[in-house]
């Protein structure tokens, strides 16, 4: 569970016009941040550790300060973070990233963000920096990113004013998925941490399991409808959820042919189609909160699952610097930290939210 004090930030009440460093700038999910920062007034700072790739990215970003900086050296992460009102980690695995980032940010005393979809990451931030994090008078807010902060706001919203419920059901209807290298990569780094095995949030706690995962077929709104989805295809909800919300059974599932695209040799990344940069894939996100006979859903839908991770982000940032959040420090999840129902509604132009009365 989060603890709850006071934020207070130097900052709070200024927002845009302000630094925020994007670490990882120049990957995938960091070019739509820097996008976002850029259109809604912040400063970006690009920082990462290829020279090459980072004055190339600079180059088509004239003005903009960069800065090189790998996860290994922490002097160097320091003078990367040095004035800065804020950082936002876009660099996986974050099993490598993550905590020298969270370090670096603490030392700095700013808010530290990632888009971290890993399990194991998420949970390494909750279990080692909570008590830091308060201690330094800031926030850590992992996994604010369309897997993991995306469905915690829509569970939290669906929860409305029930205090505990007996099941979150997160369904994931994505009309194709081309990961990124960085989705392959920290797949693999998760996958050698738990030994190869599956994870469940059942019973109020994470297990590993060897069980086969079912193929069940999930009713989603129109105009998706029922499709076949894989059942108990763990995301990193099972860390969010969970971390503020009296639910002992989280439970998330992947459209079938989704999880056949992520899964085939030779997996393609994400081509653009649009002048945004964002490739064609479409998505739903299907949340059912259930409290003994009763249902509550809320519903989220867009395009580009990495593209979208950009504005729940620079919303997050943009919160934080406002002072727009819960009486919350420490290591938070973004249901916990924010209001749900609002935040989803501020991002009307990137996704349609369908949310309980």
């Amino acid at each position: 569970m989060v603890v709850v004090d006071h934020i207070e930030y130097a900052g709070a009440g200024m927002g845009p016009g302000q630094t925020v460093v994007v670490f990882g700038a120049y990957g995938h999910t960091g070019r739509f941040v820097v996008a976002e920062l850029l259109e809604r007034g912040y400063a970006p700072v690009l920082v990462g550790r290829d020279a090459e790739k980072l004055r190339a990215f600079g180059q088509t970003h004239a003005g903009v300060e960069a800065r090189q900086a790998s996860a290994a050296d922490a002097a160097a992460l320091d003078r990367a973070l040095a004035g800065a009102a804020a950082v936002i980690n876009c660099a996986g695995p974050f099993d490598a990233t993550g905590g020298p980032l969270i370090e670096a940010a603490l030392r700095a005393g700013i808010p530290y963000l990632d888009v971290a979809a890993e399990i194991e990451a998420n949970l390494d931030t909750f279990a080692h920096f909570a008590e830091r994090a308060r201690d330094a008078g800031t926030v850590v807010l992992p996994a604010m990113a369309f897997y993991g902060g995306l469905g915690d706001l829509l569970a939290t919203a669906a929860m409305g004013d029930w205090t505990a419920a007996d099941e979150v059901h997160i369904a994931y209807g994505l009309s194709s998925w081309h990961p990124t290298t960085g989705t392959l990569a920290s797949g693999a780094v998760s996958s050698r941490r738990r030994g190869g095995r599956r994870l469940r949030y059942t019973g109020g706690r994470l297990q590993h399991h060897d069980d086969a995962l079912p193929t069940l077929s999930w009713s989603f709104p129109a105009p998706l409808g029922p499709q076949p989805v894989i059942g108990e295809f763990t995301m990193a909800d099972v860390v969010t959820v969970p971390s503020h919300l009296a639910v002992p059974e989280v439970r998330t599932y992947m459209s079938a042919v989704a999880a056949a695209d992520l899964a085939a040799p030779g997996a393609t990344a994400p081509a653009p189609v649009d002048e945004r940069g964002r490739s064609a894939q479409t998505f739903v996100v299907d949340v059912r909160v259930r409290n003994g006979g009763s249902e509550r859903r809320a519903v989220a839908s867009g395009q580009d699952i990495y593209a979208v991770s950009a504005p729940l982000a620079v919303e997050a940032v943009d919160r934080i610097l406002t002072g727009r959040t819960r009486v919350a420090t420490g290591v938070a999840s973004a249901g916990a930290l924010f209001d749900a129902p609002d935040f989803l509604r501020a991002l009307a132009p990137h996704l349609k939210v369908e949310l309980p009365n």
